[in-house]
């Protein structure tokens, strides 16, 4: 018998990156590895619908709603420049030795590319009904929707966060996912 198809969904433990390195019309979507999100917050997923109306005869005679855009709005306690690199480009730097070591992260014209990756997050182990089990969240291609929000605020912790729109993916059509999971499971 399968387990229930509904759940509570009790905080966020855990959210990777994986940069998608291809995407091939006839095969098998590739991803590059896994990239952790520091400190995250929050992961908020959205749509957009956009719905026609038929009318005449002085009334509503039909409707058609189609689903034009998914988005998620990420939020994160700590700057990661491999998650950076991971969705806007750029390169990192590191250098020195001893006391003098540095890691930068560097966007040029040249390298803000915009690339496309999987972001994947996990509740903490009972964070559903089933205990001992999880809910994962997939989002399967994902490319940057705005500047990632980073800075400095005053007398008080930044949060960086970033939002970006979700396509389906060539090879499959997957385009969200949500797992529950009788046994949690690590993001894989």
């Amino acid at each position: 018998m399968p387990i229930q198809r509904f759940t509570k969904v009790y905080g966020i433990e855990d959210a990777k990156i994986a940069p998608l390195t291809a995407d091939p019309a006839s095969g098998t979507p590739t991803y590059g590895a896994l990239i952790d999100v520091p400190g995250i917050k929050s992961f908020e997923i959205s749509g957009d619908v956009e719905v026609k109306q038929l009318r005449g005869d002085n009334k509503k005679l039909a409707s058609n709603s189609a689903l034009t855009n998914v988005q998620v709005a990420i939020s994160h306690a700590k700057v990661s420049l491999d998650v950076l690199v991971a969705i806007l480009g750029g390169t990192v730097t590191d250098s020195g030795t001893g006391a003098a070591e540095t890691s930068r992260w560097d966007l040029k014209g040249a390298t803000a590319n915009f690339p496309a990756f999987k972001l994947e997050g996990v509740t903490p182990e009972n964070g559903v009904d089933l205990i001992g089990g999880d809910f994962h969240v997939v989002l399967h291609k994902l490319t940057l929707s705005a500047f990632p929000d980073l800075g400095f605020a005053e007398e008080d912790y930044r949060i960086a966060s970033f939002t970006a729109d979700a396509d389906p993916l060539i090879s499959t059509d997957d385009w969200i996912s949500l797992v529950i999971n009788e046994t949690a499971a690590a993001i894989a």
